[in-house]
């Protein structure tokens, strides 16, 4: 419940419990505060039970922690057959290496690219040469 308090944390709520009861009261104030955590989970214990009581047999093994979308996943991921046969053959590090290969490598069937002087053998690759500058279109600033 409270895992995500500090031991700074603890001692300042300690201090600012002492100075807004004072000792005399505080060890009263902290029976009434467990107190009332006791009865609230034994009101929501209850109120599951009386839920799984309703729901009838076939809903036995539910558990509300399942309610919460990440654990549902979470538990079908781990629990479902099917979907741990798809992950066990399923290599995503093997299928992007085999992309990258594939697209970095070239065909060992397909013909070596002509040499880019050559007609028709421009690489589509390589970035082209730019413009002379009297072809080069004039840049308007004020235009766009």
């Amino acid at each position: 419940m409270f895992n995500d308090i500090g031991a700074l944390e603890l001692v300042t709520i300690v201090v600012l419990a002492i100075l807004v009861f004072g000792p005399d009261k505080l060890p009263k104030v902290i029976q009434d505060v467990t107190g009332f955590i006791r009865k609230v989970r034994a009101f929501s214990d209850s109120a599951k039970q009386d839920i799984r009581s309703e729901l009838g047999p076939e809903f036995k093994d539910f558990e509300f922690e399942d309610l919460n979308p990440k654990t549902f996943i979470r538990k079908q991921l781990t629990e479902n057959e099917d979907i741990r046969e798809i992950r066990s053959s399923f290599d995503l590090r093997k299928e992007l290496n085999d992309v990258a290969d594939a697209v970095n490598d070239p065909e060992p069937d397909a013909p070596a690219p002509a040499p880019s002087g050559a007609p028709g053998g421009a690489d589509l690759l390589k970035k082209p040469a730019a413009p002379a500058a009297e072809q080069r279109a004039r840049f308007d600033a004020d235009a766009t």
